[in-house]
């Protein structure tokens, strides 16, 4: 039994460094199953940034009555970020189809930052 768990946490390591350098190659025209999945992950984990994201996005370009704006927005896409994050790490291992392209923009939540 402690072998086998030893077995399934070296497959879940190799199979986690060999998909996470390409999930977050964002930039690119294609998309993979290996960039849906770490979309997803990135989207269940860090669907918080909506918040501040949304916030700052909505007072840039509205100005100071962007902030309540961007705070109730932030909060409606928190939670449809996190569903959304479900829906592609769990279809992350179908095949992509052709003309694929991301659920939400921006991608990543980070990408409100940049």
């Amino acid at each position: 039994m402690k072998k086998l768990r030893i077995y399934i946490l070296a497959a879940f390591t190799v199979f986690a460094l060999f998909s996470f350098p390409n999930a977050y190659a964002h930039k690119a025209t294609s998309h993979t199953s290996a960039q849906k999945f770490g979309r997803g992950l990135a989207a269940m984990t860090t669907g918080f940034l909506e918040i501040p994201g949304n916030i700052v996005k909505e007072t840039k370009a509205k100005g100071a009555v962007g902030f309540p704006i961007g705070l109730a927005t932030g909060l409606g896409m928190f939670v449809s970020r996190e569903l959304v994050g479900v829906y592609e790490f769990l279809s992350a291992p179908f095949p992509v189809p052709a003309g694929f392209q991301p659920i939400l923009q921006p991608e990543y939540p980070w990408d409100y930052f940049e």
